[in-house]
């Protein structure tokens, strides 16, 4: 059996990345953006900021399932055109918003074009079983990388030629994934696809009970959550502080980001390669929750001038690139084998609906109590996160005993 992907597994890779690639980055390229544009140029309320910035995670919770289900009746390819198309509409509808509750329907019918989970099924589809894994992880990979790059694109492209030409710029990247999924996706197979892949790709109704049974599986759910909630919450006030308080140009708000970006992943490579070598993933795991956690605390009282800014953001993407980097891996590890992709449907769902309440919460946060009450926020959501792992590993230890107890 061949290690390498053939000729055809390439070619759907390469249009499924550059797919993804591009909605994923005009998803994101907004986020250190929008909250700047919606105070000075709408003059919106905190909320309202951070109701513009989270509303795509909900609209992403609640139509990833249905996409993934009516790409199962009427095929993939039309799925993932069609979400593209709902996804270039509002970002039109951004572009040309002359009020935030506008901007806030554009921004919902960004994330209503969901799919996500039929981009990983039609992975599914055109690979092989000794593939599919490594195919998924490209996708993966593409994801975090566009993240990173939408932090430092987004600014620049702003700087240039406005936010309103940020959302210009998607919908021709939305456009262009259109064109690159009618003219590159390969067809699916005929026969055996959807049915051999369904449960590897979307929720299975008799399997979503036992997922949500299990505590290892939970645990990492919550964790999750927590994580983008935090992020959604920050991308709500660290904008405005550079902006407004620290005087910084919103085409310099890229070059900060290259920078702690750049020098965290000198950190994060090492500390990934370290974890899987030696068998200390867990520990990896919670150091880098305990490390985001300090990091809130931390700003919660130091945020007012660059050099705090910049260490504690920092610290903070070591941490954050590390999580996003382990816990996908921990999902698929922990998963059982015929329940794998009902415990990857309610993990991302999970994800989109953190990415939902950071955003309003923060937005509230940041009107009641400023920056620092934004940041108390993003403190307790950590603290959260960690009596649960605490926990988890009591409830291990409990289990691991009476093992040994029982085979004694």
């Amino acid at each position: 059996m061949t290690s390498q992907l053939n000729s055809l597994e390439k070619r759907a890779i390469g249009a499924l990345a550059s797919i993804l690639s591009l909605r994923m980055l005009g998803l994101f390229m907004i986020l250190p953006v929008l909250a700047v544009y919606v105070n000075t140029e709408l003059l919106a309320s905190p909320f309202v900021i951070g109701l513009a910035l989270g509303i795509y995670g909900l609209t992403q919770a609640i139509f990833q399932v249905p996409f993934g289900m009516l790409s199962d009746r009427f095929g993939r390819k039309p799925l993932i055109i069609t979400g593209l198309l709902i996804f270039l509409i509002g970002s039109v509808i951004a572009a040309l918003a002359e009020s935030s509750l506008t901007l806030i329907i554009g921004r919902a019918l960004q994330g209503a074009g969901a799919i996500s989970s039929v981009v990983l099924a039609t992975a599914a589809d055109l690979t092989r079983d000794s593939q599919r894994t490594k195919a998924i992880a490209i996708l993966g990979m593409v994801v975090g990388a566009c993240f990173c790059l939408a932090l430092i694109v987004g600014p620049l492209v702003a700087g240039l030629v406005g936010i309103r030409g940020v959302f210009w710029a998607i919908a021709a990247m939305a456009m262009l994934a259109s064109l690159i999924a009618y003219r590159g996706l390969p067809a699916a197979p005929e026969t055996g696809g959807a049915a051999q892949t369904a449960s590897q790709t979307g929720i299975v109704r008799g399997s979503l009970k036992s997922v949500l049974r299990e505590g290892s599986l939970l645990r990492l759910d919550i964790g999750i959550f927590c994580l983008h909630a935090v992020l959604m919450a920050m991308f709500v006030v660290v904008p405005l502080i550079l902006h407004e308080q620290l005087g910084m140009p919103i085409f310099q708000h890229a070059y900060l980001y290259l920078v702690v970006l750049i020098l965290s992943f000198a950190v994060v490579f090492p500390l990934l390669l370290w974890s899987e070598r030696r068998g200390r993933v867990a520990w990896l795991l919670m150091g880098a929750v305990t490390l985001l956690g300090i990091v809130q605390w931390s700003l919660w009282g130091f945020h007012s001038t660059l050099t705090q800014l910049v260490i504690n953001l920092f610290l903070f993407f070591i941490a954050f690139n590390v999580l996003e980097a382990l816990l996908p891996s921990l999902i698929s590890r922990i998963a059982p084998a015929a329940h794998k992709g009902t415990a990857l449907g309610v993990y991302s769902t999970a994800q989109f609906l953190g990415a939902f309440v950071g955003g309003i919460v923060g937005g509230w946060c940041y009107a009641q109590q400023g920056a620092a009450g934004v940041f108390l926020f993003c403190g307790m959501m950590m603290l959260l996160w960690l009596l649960v792992m605490l926990k988890g590993v009591q409830s291990e230890k409990g289990q691991t005993q009476e093992t040994q107890i029982e085979s004694g």
